[in-house]
């Protein structure tokens, strides 16, 4: 029994047995050495060697039971101590059972502070994993809600041309062959997601910045006409082409253009203008493209928080889009910048390189 109170209070489960033998050696030697020296040399000082040796490894009982063994040895090492005066003796086992309770005491001490430190790095990581597969679930969330808005528009307008007497098979095609392409988008998107899970490098080819404005128009016309908005396309001719992922920098233009769109809404109809703009930049460092809008802009301090996730001034938004279009933009190797529009609004411009190098 005497054992096996020995095994769980003081040497506990996780003591190797060299460690065991090890500080049972150093307390023996200690010991020794406090018995046979002189009263007047505090050789028992030497115990807090042992409390701090073993702080590393046993558990707080078993290091408070090492520092009672100490002091236990401290006190018979006095009365075994044939020479020397008494009157020291007692002076230096006191000073020796000081020190052993207080470097006890503090050795302790460092251990929770440490362990505590530890569960709280812990804890962070374990937070920092639910925040990016949070930020990760609102990314597939936002981007890929596009692309089945549209396939949903465009398999109601398939019905609709069926259902007509008599059918329109050609509107029925086109809206067929709508829902084919978002569809692989939205694949795609997924496709591009994982990626990013997988860290696998994410296909890039020399594209055209107006032929992708051109693509995407076509998918935002239903708002586009729905909130008589006046769109305004200023495309400069012959601009160079730029080395991106097609996927990624559509999803940028939807995002800005999208956002454009439903700041316009508060506007009188008269006053709903989206301008979109591409032009080389005077010094050739790569494509500019610009959204403007009209709508009600962003105050200073908005405007310097409007690309860090999720702040939003929407009701209900999730103020994830532009932190992304941020992200893909920078991995582009780009800039993306916002400034309020005189006499009202908001523009959105990036710059993508024209350079051969490909995007880290």
């Amino acid at each position: 029994m005497i054992l096996r109170f020995l095994k769980n209070r003081i040497f506990a489960d996780n003591l190797s047995p060299w460690q065991g033998i090890v500080a049972a050696g150093m307390m023996i030697a200690i010991f020794i050495a406090d018995t046979v020296t002189d009263l007047e040399i505090a050789a028992a000082v030497f115990y807090v060697a042992v409390v701090l040796f073993c702080v590393r490894f046993l558990q707080k009982t078993g290091v408070i039971y090492v520092a009672l063994l100490c002091v236990a040895l401290t006190v018979i090492s006095y009365y075994l101590s044939l020479r020397g005066s008494h009157q020291s003796g007692i002076i230096n086992a006191v000073i020796s059972i000081a020190a052993i309770g207080m470097s006890t005491m503090l050795a302790l001490q460092t251990r929770d502070a440490q362990r505590a430190v530890q569960e709280a790095r812990e804890h962070m990581v374990h937070m920092a994993r639910v925040m990016v597969l949070g930020e990760l679930t609102a990314s597939i969330a936002h981007e890929i809600n596009q692309p089945l808005a549209a396939l949903t528009t465009s398999g109601h307008a398939c019905m609709r041309w069926l259902a007509a007497k008599p059918p329109n098979i050609d509107k029925a095609q086109k809206a067929v062959a709508r829902i084919v392409r978002d569809a692989t988008r939205a694949s795609e998107i997924i496709g591009r997601v994982r990626s990013l899970v997988r860290r696998e490098p994410t296909p890039h080819q020399w594209i055209s910045i107006n032929d992708m404005i051109q693509g995407i128009i076509p998918l935002l016309h239903g708002d586009i006409k729905r909130d008589h908005i006046t769109l305004r396309l200023i495309l400069a001719e012959n601009l160079p082409r730029v080395y991106a992922g097609i996927i990624e920098i559509e999803q940028v233009l939807l995002n800005l253009i999208g956002n454009a769109i439903e700041s316009l809404r508060q506007n009188p109809q008269e006053q709903r203008i989206l301008t979109i703009t591409t032009q080389l930049q005077p010094d050739g460092g790569g494509v500019l493209t610009s959204v403007a809008d009209t709508g009600s802009g962003l105050e200073t301090e908005q405007m310097k928080q409007m690309f860090e996730p999720f702040f939003s001034t929407k009701p209900g938004g999730m103020g994830i889009g532009l932190a992304i279009s941020r992200t893909i933009i920078e991995a582009h190797r780009g800039v993306i910048t916002a400034y309020a529009q005189k006499p009202r609004g908001l523009v959105v411009e990036f710059t993508l390189s024209t350079s051969g190098n490909e995007p880290s």
